[in-house]
């Protein structure tokens, strides 16, 4: 820090190679940068001081190892990540919930939750939703940071917002927040950096143990937000009452299970690699799921568009009637992500509406889902037996590999795609 050269940027974790030491500025604040030193204003033009900080970001933590891409670090990353984040929440000798710091407020007197995020983010928060309506029964709505504060949705003093951002620098994000706090409500940030703007001015941050994610791409950061946010939902839905001490010792022992279905998941690489040339070859693509898997169908369709500038969509399996269906063809894949569940009988018939139009289905699914499925399909990935309620966090490892290898047979920068920044700290 001032010990011949200063660096500025918009993350701390962008500064990590090069410092340990960091000082964060207020809004208002500009700074006047020398080798030696950085000098403060405010927003009244005062010199002012701000604390530094020491920033544990380790060189080793932001280097590729034997590995072609960052993202693809990240991806072969998350059983461990997942599994420190896990960790972080939950007791794993009595396989219950211990939050690491006490909830300033009773989910028994939350009436509503608010749940708002940006791209990769706001899709963790939309299989939260389904979470924490079926197993805490919180009506949940779920906003894009965006569009948040101009909505004037009637807020309820008292009830809950959660706000979910890798980089907790996220703009929007960061003014959706404020918005909330203004009008009273309690605030939970689930972010990646714990010094971040938006997890400093929540009233509970709760961090994700991903590491440095260097790829614009979310990988790891996404399924250790869903990881995170499950232990949440868990905590709600006992502390509310809906959750007997039973539920929550299978729930968790299901959370315990992920790191190890995800290294299951990874070994399906070579499939989904030869794979991700047929799709390569495509100018578009669909991806169809129901439930929970439906939030993930829109994360592979925007996993899919911004690494390899493919054109995809993802849409709920039963909405494929309601328009979709007219773009399909024999050149049009169509990624369905659907375990055997409650609904998988339904989704069989959407590949079948599918598969008579001649289009190529790659189907996701476990040993029983392949079984059962009664269509052809060009290829079917089999994962692991699961309960349902994990499914979106080990089925992100094939719906992220798919996208990456994509990228790859196409010769795209994966790391850092066209137009896209890590953190987006512009509204």
């Amino acid at each position: 820090y001032g010990d011949g050269e200063m660096y500025l940027g918009s993350e701390a974790m962008a500064l990590g190679p090069f410092t340990d030491t960091i000082s964060y500025l207020d809004d208002g604040d500009w700074v006047v940068l020398s080798r030696a030193a950085a000098t403060v204003y405010d927003d009244k033009n005062a010199v002012v001081e701000r604390e530094i900080v020491k920033h544990n970001t380790a060189t080793s933590l932001v280097d590729k190892a034997n590995y072609r891409h960052f993202m693809a670090k990240e991806i072969h990353e998350q059983p461990e990540v997942v599994g420190h984040t896990l960790a972080h929440y939950v007791d794993m000798a009595t396989e219950t919930v211990a939050m690491p710091v006490k909830l300033p407020f009773d989910f028994k007197d939350i009436q509503r939750v608010s749940i708002t995020a940006c791209g990769t983010a706001s899709y963790a928060g939309f299989v939260a939703k389904y979470w924490f309506e079926r197993l805490a029964r919180l009506p949940v709505e779920l906003d894009v940071a965006s569009e948040f504060r101009y909505r004037e949705a009637p807020l309820r003093k008292g009830d809950l917002a959660i706000f979910i951002s890798q980089s907790g620098e996220t703009a929007d994000t960061l003014a959706a927040l404020r918005y909330a706090k203004s009008q009273g409500l309690h605030t939970i940030s689930i972010v990646n950096v714990p010094t971040s703007t938006i997890a400093r001015e929540s009233e509970t941050a709760l961090p994700t143990l991903a590491g440095p994610e260097i790829g614009v791409a979310s990988t790891k950061a996404f399924t250790c937000q869903l990881a995170a946010l499950a232990t949440l939902v868990i905590a709600a839905g006992t502390a509310r009452g809906e959750l007997s001490g039973t539920d929550e010792t299978k729930l968790v022992h299901a959370l315990i299970e992920v790191p190890r279905l995800m290294t299951q998941a990874l070994a399906l690489e070579p499939q989904i690699e030869k794979l991700a040339r047929d799709i390569a070859k495509s100018q578009d693509v669909l991806y169809l799921g129901r439930g929970t898997n439906y939030p993930l169908a829109l994360e592979g369709a925007l996993k899919l568009k911004e690494i390899s500038y493919i054109h995809a969509e993802g849409y709920a399996a039963g909405e494929l009637k309601h328009g979709p269906i007219a773009l399909i063809d024999e050149k049009m894949p169509v990624v369905v992500i659907a375990p055997y569940d409650r609904v998988f009988e339904k989704t069989v018939s959407n590949m079948q509406e599918v598969a008579a139009r001649g289009g190529r289905i790659i189907l996701m699914t476990d040993a029983q889902g392949a079984r059962e499925a009664t269509v052809d399909s060009l290829v079917t990935i089999i994962l692991p037996d699961m309960p349902a309620t994990v499914t979106p966090i080990v089925y992100a490892v094939p719906v992220q590999l798919l996208a990456y290898h994509t990228a790859v047979v196409m010769g795209t920068d994966v790391d850092q795609p066209r137009n896209l920044a890590k953190s987006v700290t512009v509204e």
